[in-house]
């Protein structure tokens, strides 16, 4: 009775590596439809994120790194394809906007030496901007606009979360991006951009500072960027924490009991890394009435962030199913190393 499914396996498995011995064509990691991804490329992007750790990093480490660049490379082909299809790519202008932005916190020696520690020329920055703007346009277009929340929306999330906003002491609504000099195979955010040592960190988080204060949204950078797993899908809303909470945490968090709402605070390093955190609303005590207009839009955005992770998770899994993708370097480790 065992031996059908055991035959099942076997054939099964004849099938994969079969697979695997079609001719790989030269320098292709990956093909996306008709488009190739070039080790070249893949190549680039691993020295962007790891350069410095990849020294330290054994061969086994460093394919797995590897592997997460070459999907996050595949999944953005995916969307730059889909965004070319619909008419929506980002112009010239766009992308020469968002690099005058880049640039102005900087002078011109400090922003080139803002490259060099990315390991990107100009024209790779703008490169990556235009995908980055593309892809922001589709979701923009395909799901965000597509997003409404109805008054009973609101108020049924208030009246099932109604002890949530009676406050027995002073609460402030806050966010948070989180970079770790220790990266957890655990957290994904959606660039799938992990920090692997605390210069990567240092350099990072300063990058996404840079970042905010050239006006990018706080929420779509912790989206994207932030390490933090329980924060970070919720675009690093971290709801509403008691005063007597910041005020154990440490001097360097506590400075952000002064912070006004609205505002955004300095780099903060704590045990648990390096966090910037962005202030929304500070709140007394007492018991807050969904009449309250501060009370609507906590709600509106929380619903807001979850209908918006929900259907941007859904629109790429569709989107990688009707792709059709060879991952070559998959193919030539499962080759080479499962025997």
């Amino acid at each position: 009775m065992l031996r059908v499914p055991l035959l099942a396996g076997i054939a099964a498995t004849l099938i994969f590596f079969s697979a695997c011995k079609t001719v790989v064509p030269e320098n292709v990691a990956a093909t996306v439809n008709t488009r190739t991804i070039s080790y070249s490329e893949l190549d680039k992007q691993f020295q962007s994120q790891f350069a410095s750790s990849a020294e330290k990093a054994s061969d086994d480490q460093m394919m797995i790194q590897k592997l997460e660049v070459l999907r996050s490379l595949i999944d953005s082909e995916i969307m730059l394809q889909r965004a070319e299809k619909l008419g929506l790519m980002a112009t010239d202008t766009d992308v020469e906007a968002k690099i005058t932005e880049f640039k102005s916190p900087f002078t011109q020696e400090e922003f080139q030496k803002q490259l060099a520690a990315r390991k990107m020329s100009l024209d790779d920055l703008k490169a990556q901007l235009k995908r980055e703007l593309s892809v922001q346009k589709l979701i923009n277009k395909e799901i965000t606009s597509h997003i409404s929340i109805a008054d009973k929306d609101v108020s049924d999330f208030y009246n099932a979360n109604k002890s949530s906003f009676n406050f027995p002491e002073p609460q402030i609504h806050m966010a948070q991006i989180v970079v770790t000099a220790q990266p957890d195979p655990n957290v994904r955010n959606l660039k799938n951009d992990k920090a692997q040592n605390d210069d990567q960190a240092q350099k990072k988080i300063h990058m996404l500072e840079a970042r905010i204060h050239q006006g990018d949204d706080f929420s779509m950078l912790a989206q994207n960027f932030s390490e933090d797993a329980q924060s970070a899908p919720n675009g690093g809303d971290l709801g509403f924490v008691p005063e007597s909470a910041l005020e154990k945490a440490g001097p360097d968090v506590r400075k952000i009991l002064s912070i006004p709402p609205g505002q955004v605070s300095p780099i903060v390093k704590t045990d648990g890394g390096y966090r910037v955190f962005k202030i929304f609303s500070r709140e007394p005590a007492g018991q807050r009435a969904l009449s309250d207009p501060r009370v609507q839009q906590s709600i509106r955005e929380t619903l807001l962030n979850r209908k918006d992770q929900l259907l941007r998770a859904a629109y790429f899994e569709v989107a990688r199913d009707e792709a059709k993708v060879t991952n070559f370097l998959a193919q030539k480790i499962a080759l080479t190393r499962i025997k």
